[in-house]
């Protein structure tokens, strides 16, 4: 039985996902299975994945089941004692797995551990910046539970999970479109701390299907997921001293009141920017967006 199953969710990226597997087998570390996932693809990674002869169990959706649907399909067919995740257009160093699974050997209360990365253009070129408008995701090691509040830090691509973790709190949200595994990570990180390799073992690729560019689905996947963590963050009272969890708190309400205004929901996101001041008064940020909730949507959409 292989430590490490690889679950790779493919969905209509045939230009890129034989490199993808490619970077998968070069892995320096071998005690691993593949699960190539298709969700329905229509541009020949079907016919390609059943011609490629390396070994792999292959899952073909017979429904358009979506990331987390497809994530979970892999989970209940994996074997491994580790899950990796990797999207059909990233790709992977060499040493990877192997430092990912010495990480986990090393720290009994790591559940999950990620790596540095690059974002990559079409062409698998470094693309320098932040071409999706932040910096590529990073922790430290340790308890990461409030940096997840504030935001996902944690490229599905350069996760490994301790299959444990699935066991003992479920798969993914099949409720998201492209938020699932964030909220997967703090669930996660509740219960365990989180590794993190300062390497650029993994390599985001950033093109015009990313999932990242529809912007209107990730607001309301951002919607849900703020509403979900604001109640649960009352309990991490024990972790966390209080000026720290109220700057937290707070930040995740102002979020809250940002995209519930732009997905049309103006009072609810005014009301959200009313709690975020109450707990933490100095956000001024916060009082200008309270005042702009006041314009029309699409207004309030070019101020931000």
């Amino acid at each position: 039985m292989p430590r490490v199953s690889v679950l790779v969710t493919c969905y209509n990226h045939i230009r890129y996902v034989g490199e993808c597997l490619d970077s998968i087998y070069a892995q320096d570390y071998t005690d691993f299975e593949v699960i190539a996932l298709d969700d329905g693809s229509q541009d020949g990674t079907r016919e390609f994945l059943q011609s490629d002869t390396r070994p792999k169990t292959l899952v073909f959706n017979e429904t358009n089941l979506g990331t987390y649907g497809t994530l979970n399909a892999g989970l209940e067919r994996a074997t491994g004692e580790f899950i990796a995740i990797m999207n059909d257009d990233d790709r992977w160093g060499p040493e990877k797995l192997r430092k990912q699974v010495a990480l986990m050997d090393a720290h009994a209360k790591v559940g999950l551990v990620h790596t540095n990365g690059r974002f990559i253009d079409g062409a698998g070129k470094v693309t320098e910046g932040s071409p999706l408008g932040f910096e590529f995701p990073r922790t430290e090691t340790g308890d990461v539970l409030l940096a997840l509040a504030y935001a996902n830090k944690i490229i599905a691509s350069a996760a490994l999970v301790r299959r444990q973790c699935f066991e003992e709190l479920g798969g993914f949200n099949t409720a998201y479109f492209g938020s699932g595994d964030w909220e997967m990570w703090i669930r996660i990180s509740e219960k365990y701390e989180v590794g993190y390799i300062d390497e650029f073992l993994t390599d985001y690729r950033v093109h015009g299907e990313n999932a990242s560019h529809k912007l209107e689905r990730i607001w309301r996947d951002d919607e849900t997921l703020r509403s979900w963590l604001a109640p649960r963050m009352e309990s991490y009272k024990h972790r966390f001293s209080q000026d720290a969890l109220n700057h937290a708190i707070a930040h995740n309400w102002a979020c809250l009141g940002t995209v519930k205004t732009l997905n049309g929901k103006a009072a609810e996101g005014r009301a959200a920017y009313a709690e975020s001041l109450r707990i933490n008064p100095s956000r001024w940020q916060s009082r200008l967006r309270y005042l702009a909730t006041f314009l029309p949507t699409s207004l309030f959409r070019r101020l931000l």
